[in-house]
């Protein structure tokens, strides 16, 4: 019984840490609505398109890091 109240526990501290909004999430929506300011407010569509590219960028990075994190456990656990 007291397994099932740990991992409840554990599961309910991961869903509130993913429930936050992460800095890369931040610095993604800022870029698009830099991007959209640039291109409709300045008219400057071609800086406008060019910081529209960025948060694709960010958000790969991040991937690409998390994924070597869960990568360096995986090798841990399994040593």
């Amino acid at each position: 019984m007291s397994e099932s109240d740990d991992s409840t526990g554990g599961s309910a501290t991961v869903a509130s840490e993913n429930s936050r909004l992460s800095p890369v999430v931040l610095a993604s929506v800022g870029s698009v609505a830099l991007a959209l300011y640039y291109y409709y407010a300045q008219g400057d569509k071609q800086r406008g398109q060019f910081v529209g590219l960025w948060p694709t960028t960010i958000l790969a990075l991040a991937i690409y890091y998390k994924l070597d994190e869960i990568k360096q456990t995986l090798q841990q656990t399994g040593d």
